[in-house]
């Protein structure tokens, strides 16, 4: 038995509780997790936002340590820190085999299957494949990866999806250019890892965008060289921060239908605008013919921040080791299971950066 966060269904609070784990058979890694990011995903799961099996043990960014492992697992082996894959690619979707893993048509299907048990003999699905709101998970074999080397366990849980996504959408989605001008809207922890990215590419003039004027020093610190409060006139305020054009970049991380338009809006003549928020369905956004032949902008969005985990990550912890890239920068806040929940609040309320569980 090992404690977990519960989402009993969609729209209830999460229930702190025991489940019953069952050893990792063939193919499959038992991991004790050392940390777990909370993330806004999680929170887009919980209250249905995006659709997932009920009742689940969410928490999908996380590192730990290989407990055991069953049959055919050759690439982990008990006493490994690894980080939690939780979108693996399945190698032979139409997608796999362009090269373009992160759309993987099979990444979610172990999210459907019964990976554990509540003390009541409830069968509970793992949340986006991996579980990591627990003290222990078992995830299928493609979903671990090894923690390179130098990289403290409990940072390395970061990699897992804030810091992956934000450098993808710098270095793949927006291909950000040297001396470029970038905008970042949202400043939780996928937008810090997307400004210390722009700051790793070279980019000039780096603009962060938030609800909260209390975040500013944390976009400082990260690599921002502009702060900017949402307003009616936050595009104009762009403009001007880049000479009248707008910026060469702008990067969305917020999923909201009027933030993507202030992005869009903000992006000078021929730039791109891409995104990186999660919103809901009833986001709509909406361009006029005219306008879109006349900017020439592009506009994309970035699922994962475009990227190889198996690729991205020694590049990173390259990043990491020679200080360009602040993990812990990242985390506002070190909580326990118990404190997931005020962690969706304060990210409802546009309140800090990561909150990182620590186990």
């Amino acid at each position: 038995m090992v404690r977990a966060a519960v989402l009993p269904s969609v729209g209830s609070p999460l229930e702190i509780t025991d489940i019953e784990l069952p050893d990792p058979g063939p193919g499959q890694v038992r991991v004790r997790l050392a940390a777990a990011g909370v993330c806004h995903s999680d929170l887009s799961l919980s209250n249905g936002t995006m659709r997932v099996p009920v009742p689940a043990v969410l928490g999908h960014e996380g590192a730990g340590t290989v407990v055991s492992v069953g049959e055919g697992v050759t690439h982990v082996a008990p006493g490994d820190g690894v980080i939690l894959n939780w979108a693996p690619s399945c190698g032979s979707c139409h997608h796999c085999g362009i090269g373009e893993v992160w759309l993987c048509a099979n990444a979610l299907a172990g999210a459907a299957s019964v990976y554990a048990r509540a003390a009541d003999g409830t069968e509970l699905h793992p949340g986006l494949n991996v579980a990591a709101f627990a003290e222990e998970t078992v995830v299928a074999a493609n979903c671990v990866l090894p923690v390179p080397a130098g990289i403290p366990l409990t940072d390395a849980a970061l990699l897992g999806c804030a810091v992956l996504t934000g450098y993808g959408a710098v270095h793949h989605s927006a291909r950000v250019q040297e001396g470029e001008s970038v905008v970042v809207f949202g400043v939780g922890g996928v937008g810090l890892a997307t400004i210390q990215s722009a700051r790793i590419a070279g980019a000039g003039t780096v603009i962060a965008v938030d609800v909260s004027a209390e975040k500013e020093s944390l976009a400082r610190r990260a690599g921002a060289t502009e702060y900017v409060i949402v307003s009616d006139t936050t595009a104009k305020e762009i403009r001007k921060l880049t000479g009248g054009q707008g910026a060469d970049v702008a990067i969305e991380c917020v999923g909201r239908a009027a933030t993507i338009r202030t992005a869009w809006d903000s992006t000078r003549r021929g730039g791109r605008t891409t995104v990186v928020g999660i919103g809901g369905k009833d986001q709509q956004v909406t361009f006029n013919a005219l306008e879109l032949f006349h900017w020439g902008r592009t506009l994309s969005g970035c699922v994962y921040g475009n990227s190889d985990p198996a690729r991205d990550l020694p590049v990173l912890a390259d990043h990491i080791r020679a200080g360009r890239l602040d993990l812990g920068g990242l985390v506002t806040d070190r909580i326990g299971l118990e404190g997931i929940p005020s962690a969706f609040a304060d990210m409802l309320a546009g309140k800090g950066g990561r909150a990182l569980v620590v186990f």
